[in-house]
């Protein structure tokens, strides 16, 4: 009986294993956070493994939800230099949006928009005009055919190298307005005893800049990305154990990224064989061998009669059109891995990998623990090839698809992580500067979603290593081999008072270590309060206080309070 017992275990093990057809093809991309997939390097979402099975039992116990929330807010905003006495500079916010969050048996959809405009009170903060919005939803069209999507406008600094973006006191410079979208299909089904799955996404992001980086004495600029499109297909077929004792998969694709900035080119594809072999009730074995072929390319910049890279008013490089295309990184032939899969239950799963990708060795691996309905533990490691684009709509596809979205009570800006009873994510590492290079990107990322009571928590934190890629005979090839390293926290946590007052509470810790030759390190933290109260009906006012320090060697440190008192009406 114990035997039939462990065999039926083990079958369960891989049937979830495999379960994940239809992603587990897309993951051999890259292994950014946001990649998501069988690899097991999504730090972002919920490991595939989970099974289809198990995303139908949520679902299904998900009570149907729609909640649709356009406002009008008006706040008064005083912000100011605690350090160095700089002068105290005041503002009013009129922002209109909307707000939500849509549950249904065929649907899921979370999101937030916001246009703002900011009238400043003092000489030195004139008027300005912010959109901003996060957005990510699925819709099942047909049974196992689902089209999903998401969207992303919010603002980082444009060269990680610069002094503080100045987001909160008004100063536009290294200030990069930042525009991303997916959307496409994925089908996963179970067809004449084999798992089939398939799925393509499309992807385009943008960048705006208001003024370039200033810079630390004696570094030298990043080029600035502008614009990419990429395309991700995928597909895969396989069997679950029955017949023979393993199960396994045969899975292909193709990716291409193109980047208007020195017409940059990425362009790969895969093909490979995976078996899993279960060896107890709990533990299975995992492999796969196969073959990958990966070009990264681009042209020359503009070059003045020194040498040096000619830039335009943005900041960024000109394309030399009639240079030719140079290689900044070239690859193919055998890839393999192998790893170990621990699932005790259906809410704790644990994989670990090891292979040969990109001409070297690489590990991945994930986690993730489910307490309960309200609590989940995710981390991944990861390791692969990214960019600005293609990691920003992987990051997207990786969020979960119901999410508490939280802006800066002040600021109004989304913060880089989300929290949900799906789990979290964070975009924290893609998010970190807006560079136009391709890179190498390893690290790992955990976060902590919760729910206790009327309290509710939410913890990103994580680590980042970016090794540049850049032609080695172009006038830029210095920047290729350059390791930039970011080290980033990020907490939040809130609590309903009473039926009609909030509290909350958020803060962040980054430092971010310069790879370049002459670049300084970078440091910054921040805390923020806020508390609510409704009043009548839809109006609800609040007050909200935030400390902000920066520190780089090169520039005056900074230790900036802002204050807010704002009313918002709900319709």
């Amino acid at each position: 009986m114990r035997t039939v017992t462990t065999m039926r275990c083990a079958g369960t093990l891989a049937v979830l294993l495999l379960a994940g057809t239809a992603t587990g093809a897309h993951a051999q991309f890259s292994g950014d956070p946001g990649s998501g997939g069988g690899s097991a390097a999504s730090a972002g979402g919920p490991a595939p493994e989970q099974g289809r099975s198990e995303k139908r039992s949520e679902r299904r116990r998900t009570q149907r939800q729609i909640a649709v929330s356009p406002y009008l807010e008006v706040d008064q905003v005083l912000t100011a230099d605690l350090k160095n006495g700089g002068d105290v500079l005041t503002y009013t916010n009129l922002a209109v949006g909307v707000d939500a969050a849509i549950v249904t048996n065929r649907a899921e959809l979370a999101g937030t928009v916001r246009y703002e405009h900011r009238i400043g009170w003092n000489r030195d903060l004139g008027d300005s005009d912010t959109v901003s919005g996060l957005l990510r939803g699925r819709i099942e069209a047909a049974r196992g055919l689902n089209l999903e999507g998401g969207a992303l406008a919010t603002r980082t600094r444009a060269d990680r190298q610069g002094a503080a973006s100045g987001l909160l006191i008004g100063d536009a410079s290294n200030v990069a307005n930042l525009y991303s979208v997916y959307a496409g299909p994925t089908f996963a089904r179970r067809i004449g005893g084999l798992d089939v799955g398939a799925g393509y996404r499309f992807g385009y992001t943008k960048v705006d800049i208001d003024e370039p980086a200033v810079l630390s004495p004696g570094s030298q600029p990043q080029d600035i990305f502008d614009s990419s499109t990429n395309h991700v297909a995928w597909a895969s077929v396989g069997a679950r154990p029955g017949d023979l004792p393993f199960g396994w998969q045969v899975s292909g694709g193709y990716e291409r990224e193109d980047a208007s900035q020195l017409d940059q080119r990425y362009e790969g594809k895969y093909a490979r064989a995976d078996v899993t072999v279960p060896i107890g009730p709990t533990v299975a074995l995992l492999g796969g061998v196969g073959y990958e072929d990966i070009e990264i390319g681009q042209r020359n910049p503009v070059v003045d009669a020194n040498g040096v890279p000619v830039r335009d008013a943005g900041g960024r490089f000109i394309t030399d059109k009639s240079s030719p295309r140079q290689l900044s990184f070239d690859t193919d032939g055998l890839i393999w891995d192998a790893g170990v899969m621990w699932q005790p239950s259906r809410r704790t799963s644990l994989t670990a990998r090891v292979g040969r990708r990109y001409g070297d060795t690489i590990y991945t691996g994930s986690f993730t623990y489910r307490a309960d309905h309200a609590t989940t533990i995710q981390v991944g490691v990861y390791d692969g090839l990214s960019s600005l684009g293609r990691g920003l709509s992987g990051g997207l596809a990786a969020l979960p698809t119901q999410f508490d979205p939280i802006r800066n009570p002040i600021s109004g800006d989304i913060n880089p992580c989300v929290f949900g009873q799906q789990g979290g994510g964070c975009l924290s590492n893609q998010l970190g500067n807006a560079t136009s290079a391709q890179y190498r990107s390893r690290g790992v990322q955990a976060t902590l979603s919760s729910r206790y009571g009327r309290w509710s928590y939410g913890v990103g934190v994580g680590y980042d290593q970016r090794k540049l890629l850049a032609p080695l005979l172009s006038p830029i090839g210095n920047l290729n081999g350059i390791k930039d390293e970011n080290y980033y926290l990020f907490v939040s946590a809130g609590r309903q008072l009473d039926a009609d007052s909030d509290l909350t509470v958020s803060g962040y810790v980054n430092h971010f270590e310069n790879g370049a030759p002459g670049a300084s390190d970078v440091q910054s933290a921040g805390l923020t309060t806020a508390y609510s109260r409704r009043f009548w009906r839809g109006l609800t006012g609040t007050a909200a206080a935030s400390v902000n320090a920066f520190d780089q060697e090169g520039f005056n440190s900074q230790l900036i309070g802002s204050a807010l008192v704002g009313l918002r009406y709900n319709f």
